[in-house]
């Protein structure tokens, strides 16, 4: 398997790539790909505003995520759009094998600060991951217009990773963030090692 690019390690932090066959695999799934697409973003505002409830106290919180619903909201419509232009339809909600693991891995109990750090962190490595699979599909696609669609969601995905670990240091103890953090890039690694390359799917 290829080495992550020393540009994409030194942004992301991801330990194991995507498996090159996955673009490839997503090529020839456009409806699937793009109906995951379109309900992983629906779930990104869905999430972020479940963290604005949940932390409503948190004035930077508030105020950084509240334009992160938005955007999210309108990545959901750019690709429920591009489904329409291409007359194909959005499919079924999948289960989320990926996801799924990693809620597995959050602090369920223990001290509240504890807690809210695992979930900004989930968020952050989902939205890193993203960016690693948007950027495989901006490069790796057939279509030059599908590779200009997805290069524009890697950098907003890019974006958002970073805030996510911004919001848990600025209320959380940055060494304290860190080793966690290291502890969710191993965990992750060991997830992508055990998920079936599928091109159905945007993780």
């Amino acid at each position: 398997m290829e080495e992550l690019s020393r540009d994409t390690r030194n942004i992301l932090r991801l330990q194991l790539p995507t498996d090159p066959r996955w673009v490839n695999l997503a090529d020839k799934s456009m409806e699937e790909i793009l109906t995951d697409h379109a309900y992983c973003e629906q779930k990104a505002t869905a999430s972020c505003i479940s963290l604005i409830q949940r932390y409503s106290s948190r004035e930077k919180l508030v105020a950084e995520l509240s334009p992160v619903v938005t955007e999210e909201w309108g990545h959901f419509r750019m690709v429920l759009a591009e489904l329409q232009k291409r007359k194909l339809k959005l499919g079924r909600q999948r289960k989320d094998e990926y996801v799924n693991a990693l809620l597995d891995f959050q602090q369920k109990g223990g001290d509240a600060e504890g807690r809210m750090l695992d979930q900004l962190l989930t968020m952050a490595l989902i939205e890193a991951r993203s960016c690693e699979r948007f950027k495989r599909l901006s490069e790796g696609l057939e279509d030059a217009y599908m590779q200009k669609f997805y290069r524009r969601f890697m950098e907003s995905e890019a974006g958002h990773y970073t805030l996510f670990i911004e919001l848990a240091e600025t209320y959380i103890d940055r060494e304290k963030v860190r080793r966690r953090w290291k502890e969710w890039l191993e965990y992750e690694a060991t997830v992508m090692q055990t998920m079936d390359v599928r091109g159905d799917r945007i993780h």
